[in-house]
Parts: structure tokens; sequence; C-alpha cells
């Protein structure tokens, strides 16, 4: 194939006429599709290929919880690897794999935006491009929370040990740990912007969450008592006091849309068969 021909796949330009509402034929969707996903694939191995020059810093990264654990039980854990001869490459692998995937989201999750909103009409397109900026510090938000909170969780399970046992972890099961805690940290955080999307359409109303507060309130810490790989107390408490926090400001951008819609639309909800008060 030409150097042309490779960058007309990156490229993905429509074969056939684009219609006046955007609309494109089945085959120029799924050209598109290709180059997004191309496109994607290709900011993923620069983003790998780049993450490889600083694996040292990126490893004291995400063994520096399991030190200040160990630091602050002060007993004899260790951390190793048990895949033989390829553990050391195959923690490169692994390691700068993930760095990649979460250092370059917000390029290929821009490629899947930029597939996605040719097909919302303007008024959706302007709430969705909210929640999307609303959603990514959030999401990152958790994630950092996560890993202050991470060093507590794993000295909470590393201190069953029995006295006179060496705990030896290994790193893989170590860092699918560390990746499922960020990341149920992450998730957590973003309950609240489902919530406020979910009364936008008018699934969840206002006065309905206030209702049952006290019971989303107890389902909170039942569901970070449960996400949370550690299952400590005190993991638990900092994953749920937060998404409280967040629920209460949903209800109240829940309630103040609710009261502009009814102002708005205020014949709403009445029967068509009532009659009226003149």
């Amino acid at each position: 194939m030409s150097l042309l021909g490779i960058v007309d796949l990156f490229r993905g330009r429509p074969h056939h006429p684009v219609g006046a509402n955007g609309q494109m034929a089945l085959s120029d969707h799924l050209r598109e599709l290709r180059a997004r996903l191309l496109k994607a694939a290709l900011i993923l191995l620069i983003g790998f290929i780049v993450v490889l020059f600083f694996f040292d810093q990126l490893f004291a990264l995400v063994e520096r919880p399991y030190h200040e654990a160990q630091l602050a039980l002060g007993a004899n854990r260790t951390i190793a690897t048990t895949e033989g001869v390829a553990g050391g490459f195959m923690l490169y692998l692994k390691l700068c794999g993930l760095a990649a995937l979460i250092g370059t989201s917000p390029f290929w999750l821009y490629q899947i935006w930029a597939f996605i909103v040719p097909g919302l009409l303007p008024n959706e397109r302007r709430w969705a491009t909210i929640f999307v900026a609303v959603a990514g510090p959030l999401f990152l938000g958790g994630v950092a929370l996560g890993y202050v909170t991470l060093p507590k969780g794993v000295q909470i399970l590393i201190n069953f040990t029995p006295h006179g046992l060496t705990n030896l972890t290994e790193f893989n099961d170590y860092l699918s740990f560390f990746s499922r805690t960020l990341l149920v940290f992450g998730i957590a955080f973003e309950i609240p912007v489902f919530v406020v999307m979910l009364n936008r359409v008018g699934i969840v109303k206002g006065k309905s969450l206030a209702r049952f507060r006290p019971w989303i309130i107890v389902g909170t810490f039942v569901f970070a008592a449960a996400a949370t790989p550690s299952t400590d107390p005190f993991t638990m408490t900092f994953m749920a006091v937060p998404m409280v926090v967040l629920f209460f400001v949903s209800e109240v951008i829940a309630r103040v849309h609710d009261k502009r819609k009814a102002a708005a639309h205020p014949y709403a909800g009445l029967d068509p068969d009532q009659p009226s008060a003149l």
C-alpha cells in the first residue's frame, strides 16, 4: 500500500455525498470508524513508547502505597514477581500498557466522542459536552482520592499476616488490586453525573431524591463497603462521604432544574380532561 493510501486510511473521508443533516452512507460510517480506531491505536502505541522511558518513575509511583504500608507496619513484607525469567519483561509490558491507556485517554476518548457527536441534535450535543467536561475531572478526582487512601487499605490487609510469616506479595496481584481500587473510586465519583442525566431526561425527579435521601445515603455506604477491594472502614468512609456530598449537589441541581422546567411549562402535568378553573 502506498503512503497516500495509508494517509487516506487515517483520514476516513466519505466516498459518497454527505446529507444536509450530516447523514452518511453506511460504508462511509464504517470507513470513519476504521480511521478513528487506527488513530486511537496509533496514539496508544506512541504513548506506550514514551512511557517506556519513564518506567522507573512509574514503578516507584505504583509501589509507593505498598512501601508506605510496609514502613507503617515495620515488619517483614516483600513484594515480588513469580513469572519466572520473563517476569521483568512482562512487568514492563503490563505497567507501561496500563499507564499508556490512562495517559492517552483524553486523545482516544476524543476519537470516540468525535465519532458520536455528529449523530446528536444541537441541544443534546451541548448537554453531552457539559457532562463530559464534568465527568472527566470527577473521575480523576476519584482516582486521586483512591491513591491517597490506598496505603491505609494495604496496611490493614497485610496486617492480618500472622506473626512469624513473611507476606510475599506477587506484584501482578498487587497491580490488579492497585488498578481496581483506583478504577472503583473513579467510577464511584461518576454516579452523581448519571443522576443529573436521568433527571434531565425526566426519569428521576428532585423530590423523589429528597424523599429517598436516607435510603440513598445508607445504600451509598453499602456500595462503598462492597466496592472497595480492601473492605476496611477507613477506605469505605473515604469513598462514601464524598459520594454523599456529590449526591447532595446532584439533588440540588435536579430540584433547580425541575423548578425551571415547571415554570417554563406550568400546565405540563395537568390532565387534558380536567376542567379549567376559569
